[in-house]
């Protein structure tokens, strides 16, 4: 539809097209089942210009990409703030600690530090999104069918039409007021399918600087990595 963009259609039960950039820089096209081909691409045509726009943005905005390595000093995020990895000799309770300040990694799990902190960061980020999802059902009267942490491929997090939510084990180093963010904003969508008018209203109840947050994401979404 647009050449030189990597864009996908996905087609769900919702009465309104929108259109936005992944975490990976391709294009989704989310349309009402009843939308043909022809209906969509007149749509993407349209939008076109604001579609250039917001890839430019997320061109600009992954600059900011940082490449970790797991030695000693390295600083690595959890929670919006840095904290140093130190490899220690003596064996802990678990392959990886954070304690006194620091990212204590056990040596003989230094060949698997990365999937060492994506466990971390699962188990972690599990704990403190259950606290706080809890917290934001009572105020919003919904009730999420499951949770899980895990790898999506593009997003921060989504809602399924069954009510469970999945977030990526990435909203951990995000700082905790954009992660409540993130978590209300699926929270919504358990009472509002759609971003509407209704559903920003609905955010900015429990939000109320919500924009900021999104903005944040923007800027600094690239840079939530390991």
């Amino acid at each position: 539809m647009l050449e030189n963009v990597n864009l996908t259609i996905k087609k769900s039960n919702r009465k309104t097209l929108s259109i936005y950039i992944e975490r990976d820089g391709s294009v989704s096209v989310l349309a009402p089942e009843t939308a043909t081909d022809s209906e969509i691409a007149d749509v993407v045509k349209k939008k076109e210009y604001q579609i250039f726009k917001m890839l430019a943005e997320w061109e600009s905005t992954n600059v900011s990409k940082v490449e970790r390595e797991y030695v000693n000093g390295q600083s690595f995020l959890y929670l919006g703030k840095n904290y140093r990895l130190e490899i220690v000799k003596e064996k802990q309770s678990a392959p990886l600690i954070l304690k006194n300040g620091y990212f204590l990694l056990d040596k003989t799990f230094k060949d698997k530090a990365p999937q060492v902190f994506i466990d971390f960061y699962k188990e972690k980020g599990l704990a403190k999104i259950q606290e706080r999802v809890e917290r934001y059902e009572n105020r919003l009267a919904v009730k999420a069918s499951n949770i899980k942490i895990m790898e999506l491929k593009n997003r921060w997090a989504s809602c399924s039409s069954k009510g469970n939510l999945n977030f990526h084990w990435k909203c951990i180093l995000l700082p905790l007021d954009v992660l409540s963010y993130v978590i209300v904003h699926e929270l919504v969508h358990l009472k509002i399918d759609n971003h509407t008018k209704a559903f920003w209203n609905e955010v900015d109840k429990l939000i109320p600087d919500y924009t900021k947050h999104v903005e944040w994401l923007k800027n600094n979404g690239a840079a939530m990595d390991i």
